[in-house]
């Protein structure tokens, strides 16, 4: 059965740039916008910026360079480490600045502090939180409309160029465009519900030489997990006592459905008590620890990749391509977490996440192209659901490939809509001009 719901929505912001999300690629995309003199209006379905780092929990944010030696993640995303290592809010003893240290355990409440200083201090920068992407009107190849939800009721947002940072590809998934999603079986790589725990003795942790990923194995032996998952990527140390945690998964979740959703949230919740039985009962260091709190939002690796006018893909990682119109270069390695929970699926993870790893020095290009999307003229995607094929995602999904992704769209975004030129009528190496004097890691322009 269906309903014809009529209403007038009123127009609430016209603006240049409207950019839906607030993570990574999120506040990349607007503050870079901003900078290049466009009006912005940005919104979050949350109450924070930072996506799957705050509202998630994700324990760390992968380092600036990439590659081990570059700084790749150049302009944005370095100054916002920056201010955060001002405020303390690494894990202890952490040298962003130090190429040899790979992962940044965060200070949530730190980095939401940062989000919200660094995106007021923009004039033409306007948002709000706690504000859904609920529909689009579109007029041929063009959206014209985004349609948001909010606590003062349905308004509209008209804007010249749209920018995607949902993650998911929502915005452009109904607007029309095309998009894929999963292995060629339909399925996904499993969400994690991150954790955060007090009363970790951390220096009892390391100095007792025991390994979680060799223990884990003695309790799924010993019936402790109600899903034998052998992969576990551990708990962070973020404090003299506290720990994030990135264990345990949601298999069969697909962010897009909310009934999966809503099934995986309740899992994830309950093998959070199994996980603190094993920390407790086979580790040392954790005997005492106490869970403090689980993510607000699901921590989701994948879901719709929008396919744009190229597709990034396997054979460019491991040729290290080089494009003309690359706005940035990245060296996460392959990370697709096994979609099932069993030993040949892990083993499989594990071979593609350390042999095709590459050497320092050593990345891939991304283009422009891939952040356009094929089927809209004023539509580009930015973070997780850029154009790429599914190895690409596992790579490209971390945060600081999102920074990359979504400074970029910023920027080419603002130039469409000064100039009033379409998308693909600008020229990549304006865009690649003005990445450079923020900051970007563009060696081949």
């Amino acid at each position: 059965m269906t309903i014809v719901y009529k209403r007038q929505i009123p127009v609430r912001h016209d603006v240049d740039v409207m950019v839906a999300g607030g993570g990574p690629a999120g506040i990349g995309a607007a503050l870079a916008a901003a900078r290049q003199g466009a009006s912005v209006f940005l919104i979050d379905s949350q109450s924070c910026f930072g996506g799957m780092a705050t509202a998630a929990l994700v324990p760390s944010y992968f380092t600036l360079y990439s590659d081990g030696i570059n700084l790749q993640a150049g302009g944005i995303a370095s100054e916002i480490y920056q201010r955060l290592d001002a405020r303390n809010g690494f894990g202890p003893g952490v040298d962003y600045r130090n190429p040899k240290d790979r992962w940044l355990p965060l200070r949530t409440e730190v980095l939401k502090c940062v989000f919200d200083e660094i995106v007021s201090e923009q004039k033409t920068l306007k948002f709000t939180f706690q504000t859904r992407l609920i529909d689009v009107e579109t007029d041929g190849r063009r959206l014209t409309h985004a349609i948001c939800a909010a606590k003062s009721g349905v308004f509209t947002v008209r804007a010249r160029q749209f920018i995607d940072c949902t993650g998911d590809g929502d915005l452009a998934a109904w607007a029309g465009a095309a998009f894929e999603k999963g292995n060629g079986d339909g399925l996904l790589q499993p969400g994690t519900l991150c954790t955060a725990w007090t009363d970790i003795d951390w220096f009892k942790v390391q100095s007792s030489g025991l390994s979680a990923e060799a223990e884990i194995q003695r309790a799924i032996t010993d019936g402790v997990f109600s899903v034998a998952d052998p992969h576990l990527p551990g708990i962070h140390q973020t404090g003299r006592h506290t720990g994030t945690g990135n264990i345990g998964h949601t298999f069969g979740v697909d962010n897009t459905d909310e009934v999966s959703l809503t099934k995986a949230l309740i899992h994830g919740r309950r093998i959070t008590q199994e996980y603190q039985r094993f920390y407790r009962e086979y580790l040392k260091g954790y005997e005492h620890m106490e869970l403090v709190t689980t993510g607000a939002l699901l921590g989701v690796r994948e879901t719709r990749r929008v396919l744009g006018d190229y597709v990034l893909n396997l054979d460019d990682y491991q040729k290290r391509a080089v494009f003309v119109d690359e706005i940035g270069r990245y060296s996460y390695p392959i990370d697709v977490h096994p979609a099932q929970p069993t030993a040949e699926n892990l083993a499989q993870f594990e071979y593609e996440y350390e042999q095709m790893r590459y050497q320092p020095g050593e990345s891939y290009g991304i283009p422009l192209r891939s952040l356009i999307v094929r089927d809209l003229d004023n539509v580009l995607v930015a973070g997780r659901c850029v154009s790429c094929d599914r190895y690409i995602q596992g790579s490209i999904r971390v945060g600081t490939g999102c920074y990359i992704t979504g400074q970029a769209a910023g920027v080419a975004a603002a130039l469409a809509a000064q100039t009033r030129h379409e998308l693909r009528a600008i020229d990549a190496r304006q865009v690649q001009s003005r990445l450079v004097e923020l900051g970007a890691y563009l060696p081949n322009v």
